[in-house]
């Protein structure tokens, strides 16, 4: 059996090829409605930590350490 995963942004309006969709965020996106984010499973549990957003502030530079904490 192959499955396949996608990685789309919730903004990005759903299509019917999304298939099972699942939010990792710690907070609900700003401005979007649960209705239209068609979110089937929001697993806000094994998203990043507010501490370590914080921390990582989008910057470029601290990727690498970012994605191994």
């Amino acid at each position: 059996m192959v499955t396949k995963l996608s990685v789309k942004r919730v903004y990005e309006t759903p299509t019917e090829n999304d298939g099972f969709r699942i939010l990792i965020d710690r907070l609900w996106p700003r401005g979007l409605s649960k209705e239209k984010a068609k979110a089937d499973l929001w697993l806000k549990e094994i998203a990043p930590s507010t501490e370590l957003r914080k921390w990582f502030n989008h910057e470029p530079e601290k990727w690498p350490d970012f994605i191994i904490k």
